[in-house]
């Protein structure tokens, strides 16, 4: 008799959870965002980071509900086949995905290499060596183990969350010194402001970006039925009163003009509310933040190879199991050789762009999905339902997010996306027979369940 082939471990809380999500969301976009933001809408970026949460939790309400029905890895790509039956639209789901997490990691590991360089004086070792050596340590940190890697995960969520606290404790005293709702001149009014505040949101939205991650470790879940929900939700609230009081502080202790203008803005509020502080000390917690963002795409988009793997949608070893450490070795390993490739690049703030309108492109497709499943007969309940017009509302919103982007922006970004959409489709058309393959075992074996 064959031996059982092993299968991922289950040894995630619900605490190893919340802090993952945490870590998801909270990573390096905060610590640069406020200043773009402030550019766009003065000090009142606190609305913005407000609709932008409304926004995200639609579609995170979804992603939750999703997790308690199917707890599986690649569970975007999983609910786009089951719902549509189309493997050509769970590949672009899938692979868009995995897209935005590679270029995010490749651009993260270029500003630790020039935070590393600021930081210790490392000026005459190259970048490109500092990054790749980066990778490594990531690589080796997954290939471990996934308890590992996600108390990695917390570790570093402590330390960015602590630098996000620093910032609002030492601004605390500054609160009721700023006008909430001055905005930069020839804003408008009525339409005028309504337009900024959604261009304001669409910028913002992209600090939620990452609960969607959490989905991926539900084969690693104990009890996912229930801790798969109650991870997202919480993390997803958690993140927003920190955005909100990182707002109100940012622009209380620094006029919006300066905010705006400032290279590193929270870095800025904290020499001033609190000058004994020492300015390595900020570096440090954000090199901290940065590599938790790697981290945790990293150990996304593993999974997400894997679970697209074990569906038949990519070649079969990428769903290889590691016997000793339950991790989804080939998948790591793979992406590895990827993403050093990219941050050999150097700047990829465009590609990242793009990835972000494939991102909004995935959550308006998942929505979609589910909205399908739950008006389907005989799919699974799960713990945590929704009626149907939410998911319906979360994809109508993700849509006109990618208007607003398209239409206020230029269009490299778009242009970009489009061309990465259609290599994922060349390389579905490549690999077409064992997709369609795929399918009918799927079909099957989705009969029988």
């Amino acid at each position: 008799m064959a031996a059982e082939a092993p299968a991922l471990k289950r040894a995630v809380g619900l605490p190893l959870l919340l802090m993952y999500g945490l870590g998801s969301m909270l990573g390096a976009g905060i610590y640069g965002l406020v200043g773009e933001a402030a550019k766009l809408m003065g000090s009142a970026i606190w609305l913005a980071f407000l609709v932008s949460m409304a926004a995200a939790l639609l579609t995170g309400l979804s992603y939750a509900t999703i997790a308690s029905r199917y707890p599986r890895a690649g569970g975007a790509a999983y609910v786009t086949q089951r719902a549509y039956r189309s493997p050509a639209l769970a590949y672009l789901v899938g692979l868009a995905v995995a897209c935005s997490g590679l270029t995010s990691i490749a651009t993260q590991s270029n500003v630790v290499a020039r935070n590393l360089q600021a930081a210790f004086g490392l000026e005459g070792i190259p970048p490109s060596l500092l990054a790749l050596g980066f990778l490594l340590i990531l690589a080796g940190i997954l290939l471990r183990g996934i308890k590992e890697s996600l108390w990695a995960n917390a570790v570093c969520t402590v330390v960015e969350a602590a630098g996000l606290l620093l910032v609002i404790a030492v601004g605390i005293p500054y609160w009721g010194s700023a006008d909430l709702f001055a905005w930069p001149e020839g804003s408008g009014e009525a339409t005028g402001t309504a337009l900024l505040v959604f261009q304001g949101a669409v910028l913002t939205f992209f600090s939620f970006i990452g609960f969607e991650d959490t989905l991926n470790l539900a084969e690693e879940v104990k009890d996912p039925e229930r801790t798969m929900p109650m991870g997202l939700i919480l993390a997803m609230l958690i993140a927003t009163g920190i955005y909100m009081a990182i707002c109100i502080t940012a622009v209380s202790v620094i006029p919006w003009q300066e905010l705006a203008a400032a290279p590193a803005p929270l870095a800025a509020v904290v020499e001033k509310a609190a000058p004994w502080f020492p300015k390595i000390g900020f570096i440090a917690i954000t090199i901290f933040a940065v590599a938790n963002t790697a981290l945790v795409n990293y150990v996304m988009a593993s999974r997400l190879l894997y679970g697209m793997a074990k569906q038949g949608l990519l070649p079969a070893p990428l769903a290889r199991i590691h016997a000793g450490r339950q991790v989804p070795y080939v998948a790591i390993l793979a992406l590895l050789a990827v993403v050093m490739g990219l941050s050999l690049l150097g700047d990829v703030a465009a590609l990242a762009a793009a990835t972000v309108l494939l991102l909004l492109f995935v959550f308006a497709i998942v929505n979609g999905a589910l909205v399908l499943l739950i008006r389907r007969p005989g799919e699974p309940q799960g713990r945590f339902a929704l009626p149907w017009i939410v998911p319906a509302f979360g994809a109508v919103v993700c849509l006109a997010l990618i208007v607003v982007r398209v239409a206020s922006g230029n269009l490299t970004a778009p242009l970009i996306a489009l061309g990465l959409l259609a290599g994922i489709v060349l390389l579905y058309v490549a690999t077409r027979k064992r997709g369609d393959d795929a399918m009918d075992r799927f079909v099957k074996s989705d009969a029988l369940s």
